[in-house]
């Protein structure tokens, strides 16, 4: 399914939030997906997940998470240096806030022409697996693909404490998480304590698939980029978005 591209401004608390928004290029009403980046922003490795997404027939809607404290449009590069300012900027950005860009950013596919409103799901990679578990805790999320989320064990997040998976019984919606047995950021103690407190959720539908990879196996511009594994994931998590949201 080819696709189109275009850039949406939205202010969240007095602060310019851009939108990498990409959906079909056939008119339709389609499932609307709040796509969640890593540290790193909106780079090459992140908008061609996104853009791909799309082409299965999702509107999918992107924004900067540090708007707050980047200027509009930067892409942090994945180095050294980057990771100190990605991680810096996620210390210093409240719960509240990264719910309130949530909420926004939600509110804004419901209300879009071409979104089910019915239809609402959500998908993030590293911090952006923990802002879509965020995501899942609101109500029209219908499904959610965390994907090697970190902090959840913790509540690692921001500013504060995120006490996102003692709230995980608020989910309403389906929960895919994915993870690598190799992750350091996520390793078998932490991944243990979630999937635990998960399945004592009797009412929580929740599937969960470790692959023999590290953290940030998806990105394929690093050398952590496992396309094995990669691709399975994919599979994975189109499959579980096509169930829940069709």
């Amino acid at each position: 399914m080819q696709i189109r591209k275009d850039t949406v401004g939205l202010t969240v608390d007095k602060s310019l939030m851009r939108l990498h928004v990409v959906r079909p290029q056939s008119d339709g009403c389609w499932p609307g997906i709040l796509f969640y980046s890593d540290i790193y922003q909106l780079g090459a490795p992140i908008t061609r997940l996104a853009d791909r997404l799309a082409g299965y027939g999702y509107v999918v809607a992107a924004p900067e998470i540090f708007h707050r404290r980047e200027p509009i449009g930067s892409v942090i590069e994945p180095d050294p240096i980057g990771r100190l300012r990605g991680n810096d900027n996620a210390a210093h950005t409240s719960i509240a806030a990264y719910d309130a860009d949530a909420s926004a950013t939600l509110a804004w596919l419901a209300e879009n022409a071409d979104v089910d409103s019915g239809r609402l799901g959500a998908v993030g990679f590293c911090i952006g697996g923990h802002l879509a578990f965020r995501a899942a805790l609101m109500p029209q999320v219908r499904a959610s693909v965390c994907i090697y989320p970190t902090g959840l064990q913790d509540g690692k997040l921001g500013l504060e404490a995120a006490d996102s998976l003692q709230r995980a019984a608020e989910i309403q919606g389906a929960l895919l998480t994915i993870f690598g047995r190799l992750d350091p950021h996520v390793p078998g103690e932490a991944r243990e304590v979630i999937l635990a407190t998960l399945a004592a959720i009797s009412h929580l539908r929740h599937e969960s698939i470790v692959y023999e990879a590290n953290h940030t196996f998806m990105r394929d511009d690093g050398e952590r980029w496992d396309p094995q594994c990669a691709d399975q994931a994919w599979t994975e998590l189109t499959g579980f978005l096509e169930r829940e949201l069709s």
